[in-house]
């Protein structure tokens, strides 16, 4: 026994902290596979071969008019209105919700009757052709929501004032009436399925008063 030879204590220590750290490197791996372990079933994933603003969402088939569909049409004529008639500092904001394109918000939800009137107003006119040389804000304020006057025709009231560096202009309550339409078929762009997934246009838009004068149709943005 006394020609035995003893490991050296430096290599047993070695050998027993490189046991250690395998464990704990093996215990890492166990719970990193066991957290990842539900993302182990099937999944869909839609790849897009095309651009996005080439792509166009036909609907088949349009939801029941229900109280959830008429809750979305009041939303939508409040996003219409603020989208027509909400003028921001950012001349290229504005430029890109109004232009003629049918991608451009307002393009994108109406007619081509609505959209040609909208497109003679002055105010729209003037953004898109040359550069104002003072900053001008227009918000729209609603006093309440979108009331019903039948099937896809609402009447919104709103108060409309802008400001720039010489001050506000006074402000004007308005109540505009428009009607709604959706056909089967209605194509609506890639870039629109989250804003008007729908396809709804405005095919009716009518000033029905100012400050409550009936006689009195004047576009607000032709108020200037």
């Amino acid at each position: 026994m006394q020609n035995r030879v003893e490991p050296p204590i430096f290599l047993s220590r070695l050998m027993t902290f490189v046991f250690a750290t395998a464990v704990v490197v093996l215990g890492v791996m166990v719970i990193t596979l066991y957290k990842m372990f539900p993302l182990n079933r099937p999944q869909v994933f839609f790849l897009m071969a095309q651009p996005k603003h080439t792509v166009d969402v036909t609907l088949r088939e349009m939801v029941p008019a229900d109280e959830n569909l008429d809750i979305y049409k009041r939303a939508f004529v409040k996003e219409y209105i603020k989208a027509r008639n909400e003028i921001t500092p950012n001349i290229n904001v504005m430029r890109k919700k109004w232009m003629n394109d049918p991608g451009a918000a307002v393009r994108a939800w109406s007619s081509e009757d609505v959209y040609a009137d909208f497109a003679q107003t002055r105010m729209r006119n003037a953004l898109m052709n040359e550069v104002p040389d003072f900053d001008i804000k227009c918000p729209v304020e609603f006093d309440s929501r979108p009331i019903s006057r039948g099937p896809d025709m609402y009447a919104v009231n709103f108060r409309w004032f802008c400001e720039n560096s010489g001050g506000q202009v006074a402000a004007k309550d308005y109540t505009i009436v428009l009607r709604l339409e959706s056909d089967n078929e209605t194509q609506v762009q890639w870039t629109d399925r989250l804003a008007n997934p729908l396809g709804i246009r405005v095919v009716e838009y009518k000033i029905e008063s100012v400050d409550g004068d009936t006689t009195n149709n004047t576009d607000p943005l032709n108020s200037f």
